[in-house]
């Protein structure tokens, strides 16, 4: 299930959360919360298409699916993992407490979710999946957009003594 993965929708919500402690502008704090609540309601979407492919199965089609390992693990219950296999992991998500490296990660993060739904659009062709798909996929440009709004917001605090190559608890 995609929501589990590296780039999926549960990563992006926690990392959402987790960076908008730290981030000093109120604007991009809010941001950061909206799109990290928006990104849960992703989760639950993509859970909902996972549940109800899977309802019902029959040993056979489990089998024949290669929907087989896991369901020895989890039956038909909804677990987040990478389409590999790989459990959820905190791993999979970057919280540095730096404001230019934090948003670089999400711009980054947003486009790589993009990518993801760009490859199921490719290999799906039920409108009942492919319509969610499509409006998700969306919802991560306007993410990406969004985070690059931050970066100016953010960029627009600094002067020489304060941009990105610069630390002034290091360089002096």
């Amino acid at each position: 299930m995609r929501d589990g993965g590296p780039d999926g929708e549960l990563g992006a919500s926690l990392r959402y959360l987790s960076q908008r402690y730290t981030m000093p502008y109120r604007e991009v704090a809010g941001l950061l919360t909206d799109i990290a609540v928006e990104e849960l309601g992703h989760l639950e979407m993509v859970s909902t298409i996972v549940y109800q492919l899977t309802d019902g199965l029959s040993p056979e089609e489990i089998k024949a699916s290669g929907y087989d390992k896991y369901f020895v693990d989890h039956t038909l219950g909804v677990y987040p993992q990478a389409a590999s296999g790989t459990p959820f992991s905190a791993d999979t998500f970057q919280s540095t407490g730096d404001t230019i490296a934090d948003l670089y990660e999400d711009m980054a993060a947003e486009q790589k979710a993009r990518t993801t739904y760009d490859n199921i659009l490719r290999m799906v062709k039920d409108p009942d999946i492919v319509d969610p798909i499509r409006f998700l996929r969306a919802r991560e440009i306007v993410h990406f957009q969004r985070f690059g709004e931050a970066m100016r917001i953010v960029c627009d605090h600094l002067d020489s003594k304060n941009y990105y190559m610069f630390n002034p608890s290091f360089d002096s």
